[in-house]
């Protein structure tokens, strides 16, 4: 393992190699960078599935396309990859409950209401903003796959994003 501390003029910063014996520092420092939290949808032969991500982005406005990364060793990873249309719902600050249903061991649609869109795909009512998308793209990322989403629809409330930072959950507040 290869650490080294105040390179940058008393900064007292890790620099490292990412790598195996750095897997701590590396994920630690990957924690630093806050995002909004959100549960992405779809429909399999079995029924519908979900699963609670921070790894969503906005890609093009035009055309229209964003994307997340499942990691391939979700259980949940194929069933993803597979599904041709995809719902990502972006949840608010209230909404941590949500986003624990589709953690590993989460309840997922057990009692909880929702709707299916015109593709058939779940659609969770009451998020702060919700994006309809069509597959468009699969990438091979080392240990994700990037699934990039053409959207057909979208939707926003006003609220305050749930956030995500080095483990835990929180709000965002502007000065």
């Amino acid at each position: 393992m290869t650490i080294s501390a105040d390179i940058t003029h008393g900064l007292n910063e890790q620099v490292f190699i990412p790598d195996a014996s750095t897997a701590r520092h590396y994920r630690n420092a990957l924690g630093t960078f806050t995002t909004g939290v959100a549960v992405v949808t779809a429909r399999t032969p079995d029924g519908p599935i979900g699963m609670t991500v921070n790894s969503f982005t906005s890609v093009s406005l035009d055309p229209p396309l964003v994307l997340w990364s499942p990691a391939k060793s979700s259980s949940r990873h194929r069933a993803f990859t597979a599904a041709s249309y995809f719902v990502i719902h972006v949840l608010s600050a209230e909404q941590d409950r949500l986003s624990a249903r589709f953690t590993r061991n989460g309840a997922g649609f057990e009692g909880l209401d929702w709707i299916e869109n015109m593709e058939g795909v779940p659609v969770i009512p009451g998020t702060l903003a919700r994006f309809e998308c069509e597959r468009s793209d699969l990438h091979d990322a080392g240990d994700h796959t990037l699934i990039l989403g053409r959207v057909l629809r979208a939707a926003h409330r006003e609220g305050d994003p749930l956030c995500f930072s080095r483990g835990t959950f929180g709000r965002f507040q502007s000065h």
